[in-house]
């Protein structure tokens, strides 16, 4: 079972929030190359609440990124950083 995860920055209805953190806590319990929960996330993501999602996982990146105003989120599970958002 994957750690709670940690909101760092969001702009997301508490709803949305909740199943990215569902979806995400799923994906890191099944896998563990940062590649694969990616896409898992994304993929559930455009499947469930539209194109076009991205999602960037990992231990160690920057990053400086244009969103759809209300999706976006940073958030920790564990040592793996996320950010989810959405772009038009």
């Amino acid at each position: 079972m994957s750690p709670q995860p940690v909101l760092k920055a969001s702009d997301i209805s508490p709803e949305l929030k909740d199943a990215i953190f569902e979806i995400s806590s799923k994906a890191v319990d099944s896998f563990s190359l940062e590649r694969e929960i990616a896409g898992v996330v994304k993929k559930e993501l455009d499947v469930k609440h539209g194109n076009t999602w991205h999602v960037v996982v990992g231990k160690s990146f920057g990053s400086y990124v244009t969103h759809e105003k209300g999706h976006f989120m940073y958030f920790y599970i564990g040592p793996l950083a996320f950010i989810v958002f959405k772009t038009a």
